[in-house]
């Protein structure tokens, strides 16, 4: 229960965040993930390999393919190095060093199957393991086509929000607003919007959230074309009114943004947190980095 303006304003708390009530801190990461930290399994059980990779950026993406490549050709270059250079034709054997350069690069044309140039494998262990790493080099590729083919066709929304959440003057009342624009040209089409405030209260020396649905002006539209302000409107008749005005003016709250859209034959669901401000005194409504869309030029104020 709280007071806000001489009224006892009750907003009923959801369990259904999905965070729980004991969490604190960042909920959802800048990227989209829940901030979480699992225990009680090791790492390479609580990964998904394929997410992982598919959410590197393409830097990361990039590095750690030619990392693999580099590592797995340095390995059978020691193995074919190990077996002997004589089991290999056309080598450079004036120095060890010449002598492994040429394993190397050998070891390079067999994974990567683009056929052998002066340096060929003699013997039966030296074609073996050729033929087994010219087997991986098939399937290494096959794995890293499939990745790039995930990584590009993965759909995305392309969305830009604003930097802060204001409070501001909207249909003679006050209003909790922030916005967001698609800034590519692709077509977002039945766009579903739900916001929530987390709100960390101490009991007894234990810091935990609540978290309430804030009711806005639009949830949904049928294309986003333009952009599109979210308005939580704050007036004396809603029951989180005073509730709200009494956290803006005490601490800081947290906003969680659920976007769900269709995206021609995919669907996806967006998430955002949003940081909200320390209250301060807007004559209006004055957004930080907005972006307005036409259909011929985008702007930034």
């Amino acid at each position: 229960m709280a007071r806000g303006f001489g009224k006892k304003i009750v907003q009923k708390n959801t369990e259904n965040s999905g965070f729980g009530a004991t969490s604190s801190g960042r909920f959802i990461n800048k990227n989209g993930f829940p901030n979480v930290k699992r225990r009680g399994v090791n790492v390479f059980n609580s990964l998904s390999w394929y997410h992982t990779m598919l959410n590197l950026s393409s830097f990361q993406f990039i590095s750690y393919l030619i990392m693999m490549y580099v590592l797995i050709n340095l390995f059978f270059a020691f193995i074919y190095y190990l077996i002997g250079v004589e089991h290999l034709t056309g080598i450079d054997k004036s120095t060890p060093l010449n002598e492994f350069v040429d394993v190397f690069f050998f070891s390079s044309q067999t994974f990567t199957t683009v056929g052998y140039g002066r340096i060929a494998p003699v013997g039966f262990t030296a074609s073996l393991v050729a033929t087994f790493e010219a087997f991986l080099g098939l399937l290494t590729f096959a794995i890293a086509t499939g990745l790039f083919y995930g990584r590009f066709s993965r759909p995305r929304a392309y969305l830009r929000f604003s930097d802060i959440a204001v409070v501001a003057p909207f249909q003679d009342v006050s209003a909790l607003m922030f916005r967001l624009a698609p800034f590519k040209n692709n077509a977002l089409t039945d766009a579903d919007v739900t916001l929530s405030a987390a709100i960390e209260i101490t009991e007894n020396g234990t810091t935990k959230s609540n978290f309430y649905i804030l009711e806005t002006e639009l949830s949904k539209i049928n294309t986003l074309a333009l952009n599109w302000t979210i308005v939580h409107k704050i007036d004396e008749n809603h029951r989180f009114s005073g509730f709200l005005r009494m956290i803006l003016k005490i601490r800081i709250s947290k906003l969680l943004f659920m976007f769900v859209h269709l995206m021609r034959c995919f669907q996806i669901l967006w998430f955002r947190e949003l940081l909200m401000f320390r209250m301060k005194l807007f004559t209006g409504l004055n957004l930080s980095r907005c972006f307005i869309l036409t259909r011929t030029m985008s702007q930034q104020f």
